[in-house]
């Protein structure tokens, strides 16, 4: 008998074969890695097209009821009493001592909220939030009834119109709308993880596939995980688990801008006005390496032969055409021009600290 755990799969899981996708593990999901294009032709169809994702194993929480405003914002960085009715942000969810349990988005309705966080930590942020809930607060998990895909790419507007009479044009940057899909009721939000304009679609988990497969049939590409993280990297955008975690904050992950500190008490918030007061130690950097050898994840980072660190993200970069990564390095050391090394199989390659983003050319619209 086998102790490995079931994987889970989405409603699309049958049509990423059938498509030829290579499926491998991830966050407990099987999940398509590319399709047999490849990574660098699906990478190339987002920044100059428009491609498709599957993120059906991302979480939704809904929370209601009188006090679910101030809820969100006791237990988020941002402030959502910020937000309008139809407004989307980017936050993340704190220990007290002011590590990150989870980034997240949260759409603010006129009368709920909805918490989108990553598939892996669905279970540790539903503990998270319900051990804080108070009894004028209704907290409902709706990631099992809902799927999710992201169309993204500057041509994604124009397809999303092909099976949409929802106003595309009317949606902002980090706005929402609920309209019908394909003939599905759908919350369409212009929000991504490419740096390119696009919308993610939240729909029934059993309308998953028709929206799908009318998304194709309007022009879009399939794109995989292998290609979201190239994507994802070339516009500095976080990865949990790699270029943040429990251990890390916000103020040295660079989300400062997501902590609002003076907004009023949240979790998590003293440590990190203690942090600040002393002074950071260390701090996240994207780097490109100078010699020969592509960073890798958890690959060791040397400060004057030193280890300090371990490549938090790493790739070649398919748009810029050279590898590039993340990793935490000493404030000391971490200005624009510095100087590190990345022990790649070995070999102490030499690598210097870039401005984040590595890539601006996007066509997301902010």
């Amino acid at each position: 008998m086998s102790d490995t755990p079931t994987l889970q799969q989405t409603p699309l899981a049958e049509a990423h074969r059938a498509l030829g996708a290579r499926m491998v593990p991830f966050a407990g999901w099987e999940m398509p890695v590319q399709y047999p294009q490849g990574i660098l032709a699906e990478h190339r169809a987002v920044r100059e097209g428009v491609g498709v994702f599957d993120v059906c194993h991302m979480g939704e929480f809904e929370v209601t009821g009188p006090g679910h405003v101030g809820f969100v914002n006791r237990v988020t960085s941002n402030d959502v009493a910020a937000l309008d009715p139809g407004q989307v942000q980017y936050s993340c969810l704190l220990h007290p001592r002011g590590g990150i349990v989870d980034d997240c988005t949260v759409y603010r309705y006129a009368d709920r909220i909805l918490l989108v966080v990553n598939a892996a930590n669905i279970a540790k942020n539903w503990a998270h939030l319900t051990a804080q809930a108070g009894p004028d607060v209704q907290l409902a998990d709706r990631s099992g009834a809902t799927g999710l895909l992201a169309l993204q790419g500057p041509l994604a507007e124009p397809t999303l119109a092909r099976v949409s009479a929802i106003r595309l044009s009317d949606i902002g940057y980090y706005r929402f709308t609920e309209g019908k899909v394909a003939g599905a009721a759908c919350l369409v939000s212009r929000t991504g993880y490419t740096g390119e304009d696009g919308f993610e679609i939240y729909c029934p988990w059993e309308a998953t596939l028709e929206i799908w497969e009318a998304l194709l049939g309007a022009g879009a590409v399939p794109i995989g995980l292998g290609a979201r993280d190239t994507l994802r990297l070339e516009v500095g955008y976080a990865l949990y688990g790699n270029d943040i975690d429990d251990s890390t904050t916000p103020l040295e992950a660079g989300l400062g801008w997501i902590t609002r500190l003076g907004k009023g008490p949240f979790t998590g918030a003293e440590a990190l006005k203690e942090q600040k007061a002393a002074g950071l130690r260390r701090k996240l950097v994207g780097f490109r390496t100078v010699g020969k050898g592509i960073p890798r994840h958890a690959m060791p980072v040397l400060v004057d032969g030193q280890p300090v660190d371990s490549v938090r993200s790493g790739t070649m970069s398919p748009t810029l055409g050279y590898p590039i990564g993340t990793c935490y390095l000493p404030l000391a050391r971490a200005g624009v021009g510095s100087r590190f090394q990345v022990d790649i199989r070995g070999e102490p390659v030499e690598a210097e600290v870039v401005k984040r983003p590595f890539y601006t050319g996007g066509s997301v619209r902010k």
